[in-house]
C-alpha cells in the first residue's frame, strides 16, 4: 500500500510584535492536526510550517489569533497604471 502523506511547507506573514504574540502562534500551531514541525521568527514576522496541512488551513488556523496573517507571497503590489 502506498503512503500517500505529503508533507507540505506553508509560509505565512503574520503581525507579531512580542513574546506574547509568538506564544499564541505556537500554541494554535501546536493542537494543529497535521503540522510536525513549525518555525517562528518574530523579526521577519515569518512563520513557517512543515507538515500534512493544506495552506488555507494554516491561514485559518494562525489567524484565530487575532494576528494580521497572510500568505508570504502575497507582497503588496502597486496598483496598475492603465494607458490610455
Amino acid at each position: 500500500m502506498l503512503n500517500l502523506h505529503i508533507s507540505k511547507t506553508v509560509v505565512l506573514r503574520v503581525g507579531m510584535s512580542c513574546e506574547g504574540c509568538v506564544g499564541a502562534v505556537k500554541r494554535v500551531l501546536g493542537k494543529m492536526e497535521g503540522v510536525e514541525s513549525y518555525d517562528v521568527d518574530i523579526k521577519e514576522q515569518k512563520v513557517t510550517v512543515k507538515g500534512n496541512v493544506t495552506p488555507d488551513a494554516v491561514l485559518q488556523t494562525v489567524s484565530k489569533t487575532g494576528k494580521k496573517t497572510s500568505f508570504w507571497e502575497a507582497e503588496p503590489t502597486a496598483p496598475a497604471v492603465a494607458t490610455a
